[in-house]
């Protein structure tokens, strides 16, 4: 699929991987939803792929109220970057160890939601025209969605067919 370019075709990008995303987990027995995954991996179960997901929503969704409250703040909080996010997802993997399969299910929906609904309040304009928001530097602010929604389902979806493989191979 070619990166959007329109808001129409960022929501239906991130719908149409958010379906098949939980099309591929629902494919699994309970049992294997929770079965932790055979290869070495920062997360280790269904559950870690779906909470990644919601906090990464939550970083696009608290990003944007932020700097359109007049706040001016980064996409990663601090003390991140982007040389140093993946000690940010440790800590991501490690606030979630407690949260039940079901509930990573209901905040990932809930969150995928809000996204999609924070998304319609942009124009094309908005969505895709470099440095519209002065705040999103020399990225446009839909392509911060495109990688929160569309882009990291596709991750998941290739992490738990990963699973599903080594499953089958058992």
């Amino acid at each position: 699929m070619p990166r959007p370019t329109t808001k129409k075709q960022l929501n239906a990008g991130a719908e149409e991987n958010f379906i098949k995303l939980f099309a591929l987990i629902d494919s699994f027995s309970p049992e294997e939803q929770a079965k932790i995954f055979a290869f070495d991996d920062r997360d280790r179960n269904i559950r870690d792929v779906l909470v990644h997901l919601f906090e990464w929503h939550q970083l696009l969704l608290n990003w944007v109220k932020e700097n359109q409250s007049g706040n001016k703040v980064n996409f990663l909080p601090d003390p991140y970057n982007w040389k140093t996010y993946p000690e940010m997802n440790i800590e991501i993997w490690k606030k979630h160890q407690n949260t039940p399969y079901d509930k990573s299910v209901t905040l990932l929906k809930k969150s995928h939601s809000d996204v999609l609904n924070l998304i319609e309040s942009f124009s094309d304009e908005e969505l895709f025209t470099r440095k519209f928001f002065t705040w999103t530097g020399t990225t446009t602010l839909g392509s911060y969605c495109v990688s929160a929604t569309s882009s990291h389902y596709d991750w998941a979806i290739k992490k738990i067919k990963k699973h599903k493989k080594q499953l089958a191979s058992e």
